[in-house]
């Protein structure tokens, strides 16, 4: 598997988990994982590409959506798949209802299975945290942005979704600010991870969606920014969400930046922008040990 990369440097790197299918043959299934993380050594976590499922057509092949249209059964399969690699069951995942938000929900053994095996009772949540061991908390992407939150001190993790609305509502902030009063987290303490997700390069915005980042993030308009002329601009997701991060207070050398584009690498991963929706959904995942 070969990908596409805006950088040299290894932020990411990629792992063949060796599973079994359902008729009991040995399969490989590549994930992608932060150095950052396993060097704590405290959790479990990936991002998924499209490669290694069951899922056909448009969702080929680790489609892990139930509303993209596909088999629901092959889904279940998906996810079978990557509950192996956790050493955990299907019935272990936690799912956000992602509606471009800033809504945080606390999590535990209860809601496991929520948005897999049991239908969501709660609507409207892009970030879920916990400080439960086992449960697999899950947010699902097609070039919106993964932010993944490891808390050492407190051993409590969150994930989030955050899109251009979540961005520019500082989701970032908002899911440290939720750790932060459900645990006792303290920004200095955590490690944090921007996921694959669409470049600059390829993310081209309307001038009113650009001007609700030259408001918020006031001085930082060229970093983040670049005219293009006829009111169109190229948007930097994970510029201004490293600049969400460091503001909030997480230490430089705790932050990974993704170098990973899903609209450069459609053959591995899903992209709405370079599929013009017809694609199936990537997802992170994170649990404690």
């Amino acid at each position: 598997m070969e990908l596409k990369k805006k950088t040299r440097d290894d932020v990411l790197v990629v792992r063949e988990h060796e599973i079994v299918d359902v008729n009991g043959n040995p399969q490989m299934l590549p994930l992608l994982h932060y150095p950052l993380f396993e060097k704590l050594d405290i959790v479990e976590h990936c991002f998924t590409t499209r490669l290694g499922g069951v899922s056909e057509g448009v969702c080929s092949s680790l489609n892990l959506s139930f509303s993209r249209g596909d088999d629901p059964k092959a889904v279940m399969e998906n996810y079978r798949r990557v509950a192996e690699v956790f050493g955990k069951t299907v019935d272990d995942f936690v799912c956000t209802d992602q509606t471009h938000t800033t809504n945080v929900m606390r999590v535990g053994k209860t809601e496991c299975g929520y948005g897999v095996t049991k239908e969501k009772p709660y609507t409207d949540v892009d970030g879920v945290i916990t400080n439960k061991p086992g449960v697999i908390l899950s947010t699902f992407y097609a070039d919106c942005v993964p932010l993944y939150f490891v808390d050492p001190v407190h051993k409590a993790i969150g994930l989030s979704h955050s899109g251009w609305r979540g961005t520019v509502g500082r989701m970032g902030q908002k899911t440290l600010e939720a750790m932060a009063e459900a645990y006792g987290t303290k920004p200095e303490d955590v490690y944090v991870a921007i996921g694959p997700s669409i470049c600059q390069d390829c993310y081209e915005i309307s001038e009113d969606v650009a001007g609700h980042f030259y408001e918020e993030f006031e001085g930082h308009g060229d970093e983040i920014l670049l005219n293009k002329g006829n009111c169109k601009y190229q948007l930097d997701l994970w510029k201004t969400n490293e600049i969400v991060m460091l503001e909030a207070g997480i230490r430089p050398e705790h932050l990974a930046v993704t170098n990973i584009c899903t609209c450069c690498n459609p053959e591995v991963l899903f992209s709405h922008r370079a599929s013009q929706g017809k694609r199936g959904n990537l997802a992170a995942f994170l649990m404690l040990k």
